[in-house]
């Protein structure tokens, strides 16, 4: 079994951080029309650094251990840091490059994780 595959399979069966974050203060959803994969990543930043990142999803196994992995790694990463996170960085969590095809599964993490920084939650009083 590849590393790639085999990373994959372990989030996917076991994945982390995947949970709701009560106290998160931004987040964002991100939807892949052409394989119905559906994610929300929740943050919790204090001042310039993340402390705290979650999501959930309704994916294929491939975005949900590039989820996984990518909540584990920015926990206590600066929101710089993170939003300069690519596509290569992702492949290199994963343990090699997935397939053309499925790129976009692994990256719309990342994607939702930086759209996620970029807005606040709006929570009542």
């Amino acid at each position: 079994m590849t590393a790639y595959r085999a990373v994959v399979l372990e989030h996917f069966r076991r994945p982390r951080n995947r949970s709701a974050l009560p106290d998160a203060n931004r987040e964002a959803e991100g939807a892949n029309l052409l394989c119905g994969d559906r994610i929300r990543i929740q943050l919790r930043v204090e001042g310039e650094r993340i402390d705290e990142a979650r999501f959930s999803a309704d994916a294929c196994a491939l975005c949900i251990a590039s989820a996984s992995l990518l909540t584990e790694a920015v926990q206590g990463m600066s929101t710089d840091d993170a939003q300069r996170l690519d596509a290569s960085w992702i492949a290199r969590l994963l343990g090699g490059e997935p397939p053309a095809g499925r790129m976009r599964c692994a990256v719309l993490p990342l994607d939702t994780l930086s759209r996620a920084i970029d807005g606040a939650v709006d929570r009542p009083a």
